[in-house]
């Protein structure tokens, strides 16, 4: 078990136990559409209309009917075993492709490369953002009770989801390791929070508020030298009673932002500290670990015990893709664009990025995949690194990552739907969206 010392202060306010009755009774988010109320905090921070009359619904059943006998392919049966194809106001084909190769018709992701078929939490919480930005919202309600019903044992109210589910060693399916893992579970309150203001969904709210609350009191440490840090899980990263396992690429400054915008405690705007810290101090030759040690009283060292050494790879490529995904006021922006810059160097030098590469030296080893190529496409750009941008663009297109390849294709989808404009984050990491995707009907 992880011994750990928590902000001792109350997250949200009140207690959630106190906070989630009205009028005597105990709130399920469940039936949040059923009540007109305002939740004292974070994230609910703007007037809520109550559910649609008799009168909208009517309306918005015969739009539906009409854009199904405009187009007819809407109502057309997906292959079986996958999600049915959801066009959005603003079609956006490499989602529709994603649904199409990955995600069942339940709403599970899935990693077909492994012989374990295996579903990961940050899969549900990437396909939930992906929904969110395709303004698909049959497709997230899908994604979202398959990971309630099959991580989080039928109720995300009361535990957060393990992080790996697939075929067990004696030919069940199921759990395979009951341990959250952090980076989605913020993925999946962030996902919950954006789509209940851009949805007007209390029940959303409610429930990326529980998430969130629960990331604070279970994956979070106040370590002695560096503060209140996220772990990468509730178990199995303190190894030494000094020593912390740590994770740079589950930190998306954007996302933290979001937190500590929408709330009343101070540990979201510690944690939006301790991450840039993590992510700086952690890439001292512009080159950033997957995993790194905190020791008390000596900072960040390599992570020597462990499988990766001090390598960046295929965790770390997403710390590169966070940081040219940040909008260009973002606090600490440029203070990571200009310590990473030495990736945007290599790429320029070899003409792609590495598979793996000593964060101590620099030294990188054979070329990484597509998907490495796709994610540095936004840092890139950011970095004003124009030469390299044409020519990971150009290795995109003559080499594009694998059909089955679902992490690669998870990296592409973030990377490109952000270079289409299909996204972006404001200073507070807010979701800005094309408004068809809010729901307006038109593209701008």
């Amino acid at each position: 078990m992880v011994k750990k010392t928590l902000n001792q202060s109350k997250p949200f306010g009140p207690s959630l136990s106190k906070r989630l009755v009205l009028q005597g009774k105990p709130f399920d988010p469940r039936k949040a559409d059923e009540i007109s109320w305002r939740f004292p905090g974070f994230p609910l921070q703007f007037p809520l209309p109550r559910p649609a009359g008799r009168r909208r619904f009517l309306q918005q059943l015969g739009a539906l009917a009409c854009l199904t006998a405009l187009n007819p392919a809407l109502a057309t049966p997906a292959g079986k075993g996958r999600a049915t194809p959801q066009a959005a106001p603003c079609a956006w084909p490499g989602w529709q492709a994603f649904k199409q190769q990955f995600i069942s018709a339940g709403g599970r992701v899935v990693d077909p490369s492994s012989a374990r078929q295996p579903t990961y939490s940050e899969g549900q919480a990437y396909a939930l953002f992906f929904a969110l930005v395709a303004g698909d919202r049959p497709a997230f309600d899908l994604i979202l009770k398959w990971t309630e019903n099959n991580l989080a044992d039928g109720d995300l109210t009361t535990r957060l989801p393990a992080w790996l589910w697939g075929k067990r060693d004696d030919g069940s399916w199921g759990v395979i390791d009951n341990n959250p893992a952090s980076d989605a579970d913020l993925w999946i309150a962030y996902a919950l929070g954006e789509a209940g203001r851009l949805w007007q969904q209390r029940r959303y709210l409610a429930l990326s508020s529980l998430i969130a609350a629960r990331v604070l009191r279970e994956e979070t440490a106040d370590i002695p030298g560096l503060g209140l840090t996220l772990l990468p899980g509730p178990q199995g990263f303190h190894p030494s009673p000094q020593r912390w396992r740590l994770n740079p690429s589950y930190l998306p400054l954007q996302l933290l932002a979001w937190f500590a915008s929408r709330s009343e405690a101070p540990a979201w705007q510690a944690l939006q500290k301790s991450s840039l810290r993590m992510i700086l101090e952690s890439s001292p030759k512009g080159f950033t670990p997957d995993w790194i040690i905190f020791e008390a009283g000596k900072g960040f060292l390599p992570d020597k015990d462990g499988p990766d050494k001090a390598d960046g790879g295929y965790n770390a490529i997403r710390v590169y893709l966070w940081a040219g995904t940040l909008a260009p006021d973002a606090p600490g922006r440029q203070q990571l664009l200009d310590q990473l810059a030495p990736m945007a160097d290599y790429v320029a030098r070899h003409g792609y990025p590495p598979e793996r590469i000593d964060s101590r030296t620099g030294q990188g080893n054979k070329a990484g995949p597509p998907g490495f190529s796709a994610a540095l496409l936004p840092f890139l750009q950011a970095s004003n690194a124009r030469q390299p941008l044409q020519e990971q663009q150009q290795r995109l297109e003559a080499q594009p990552p694998r059909p089955d390849a679902y992490y690669e294709q998870a990296l592409t989808l973030f990377a490109l739907g952000w270079m289409q404009g299909r996204y972006r984050n404001d200073r507070d990491g807010s979701l800005l969206l094309p408004s068809a995707s809010r729901g307006k009907g038109r593209c701008d």
